[in-house]
């Protein structure tokens, strides 16, 4: 069976073509990264319109790529929520209209559990029951995984998520769009020690949270100068301080993302910890995660690179949602906040 499958949720626009046995067949993601480099941030009414120009081209690529025609083709999977709306409802839309079309079974998945399945794909083997932790732009989530069609939410961010706060930093310290990796790249050359920013809920096992606005806040402070309202951005920072802070900043995320996925494997009792988002591609974060499952004896699921950031091949969640007979009508609709 071949599952085409459809991601539009924020400013991706991405369709792959994947098997029953998780065969990927084709992936294409369009990257709107230059339309919102002048704003320095996802802009959502140019987000959707570049998804409406865009989500057909992509398709047809997807089918050469994997030599299938549309009579191929088994389902329609599209990812629904979370997201935002205008972009979730290009492809909600695109993929009723195909499976209209071609009379096949529309089957919706949530975007945040499909980054979770991505460590299904990449390993290769049934991952779950797990811990799940996803770490993005738009969420910071911890999941106890009881199967790939059963998360149950465990805790989240109760402010800004990682990949949010790594942005607004980078824009602090100016650096070009987007923040996150530039931001990343650049902690490599500074100190992680030079600066002592806070850890919020950090030694609280009872609180499966995370809260990085206050750490924004410091940083913005280190810049600036406690108190003081003017923008960060324009304070002049030397270099040297600069990677500093970056490190600093970043050594301060990753040690509570990792503090809260031990606490919530030892809350569970499960063995096993899955990894996604785009934040997973952190190279501190990953040398962090794996130092702790050595450390702790854990199993530790990351995936490659390519499937941490937003794309259709994880969407290959619907396959399982198929499996369990989990179908959806024509009148499904988009959900922009979190369906747990």
């Amino acid at each position: 069976m071949k599952f085409l499958l459809l991601e539009s949720t924020c400013d991706e626009t991405a369709a792959a073509i994947v098997t029953d046995e998780l065969q990927v067949l084709a992936s294409v993601v369009a990257s709107q990264e230059q339309i919102h480099r002048p704003f320095q941030g996802v802009v959502p009414e140019l987000a959707a319109r570049a998804h409406l120009e865009r989500i057909l081209p992509t398709v047809e690529t997807a089918l050469r790529q994997s030599e299938c025609q549309l009579e191929d083709l088994n389902a329609v999977a599209v990812a629904n929520t979370p997201g935002l709306a205008g972009s979730l409802l290009v492809g909600l839309m695109a993929a009723k209209t195909l499976a209209w079309m071609l009379d096949l079974p529309l089957v919706a998945v949530n975007h945040v559990h499909a980054h979770l399945y991505a460590c299904r794909i990449s390993a290769g083997f049934d991952v779950f029951p797990c811990v799940g932790l996803v770490v993005s732009g738009g969420h910071t989530s911890l999941f106890d995984c009881h199967s790939a069609c059963d998360m149950r939410l465990l805790g989240g961010t109760i402010d800004d998520a990682a990949g949010e706060a790594f942005d607004k930093v980078a824009s602090m310290l100016r650096l070009p769009f987007p923040g996150g990796p530039a931001l990343s790249e650049l902690a490599r050359q500074g100190d992680p020690s030079a600066y002592a920013f806070p850890r919020s809920f950090f030694n609280d096992a009872n609180r499966l949270q995370f809260s990085f606005s206050g750490l924004k806040t410091a940083v913005r402070y280190a810049i600036t100068g406690a108190g003081d309202q003017r923008d960060p951005r324009d304070v002049p920072v030397p270099s040297r301080q600069a990677a500093d802070l970056a490190a600093s900043f970043q050594r301060a995320v990753v040690e509570c993302l990792v503090q809260k996925a031990r606490q919530a494997l030892s809350r569970t009792g499960r063995q096993r910890l899955c990894v996604g988002g785009g934040v997973a591609a952190n190279w501190a974060l990953r040398e962090a995660l794996q130092q702790a499952a050595d450390e702790d004896g854990f199993d530790l699921i990351l995936p490659p690179l390519g499937l941490c950031t937003d794309n259709a091949v994880m969407g290959a969640l619907a396959v399982e949602h198929f499996r369990a007979g989990r179908f959806d009508s024509l009148d499904l609709d988009v959900f922009p906040g979190l369906v747990r």
